[in-house]
């Protein structure tokens, strides 16, 4: 398999910003990838799969974040990182449709 690079730019959109729990759904996510996933704001790159890296880029509502993936499955990363912060970090996703319905 080839390693590719892919990157992408988010905006923090839930009001507490991204504080410990959103944080760490973040870098448990990336844990789940095989690819190396870094996170970046303004001068600051972090390792995406190491909470205390992570809460030091202290991401409050608003803050624009590069997501770099490289990696066989960097794709498949990044669209899943993506998916996570513009939902909000939301625990639940079915929930939040299930209530939509009733």
């Amino acid at each position: 398999m080839s390693k590719s690079t892919h990157e992408i730019e988010v905006e923090i959109r839930n009001p507490e910003g991204l504080h410990m729990r959103p944080a760490m759904q973040f870098v448990d996510l990336a844990n789940s990838f095989d690819s190396d996933i870094s996170v970046s704001h303004q001068d600051v790159s972090v390792d995406a799969k190491s909470i205390m890296q992570m809460t030091m880029l202290a991401a409050t509502c608003g803050t624009r974040l590069k997501i770099t993936a490289t990696g066989a499955d960097a794709g498949q990363a990044i669209q899943a990182l993506q998916d996570l912060v513009e939902n909000k970090f939301s625990d639940d996703p079915e929930a939040a449709v299930s209530e939509k319905e009733g």
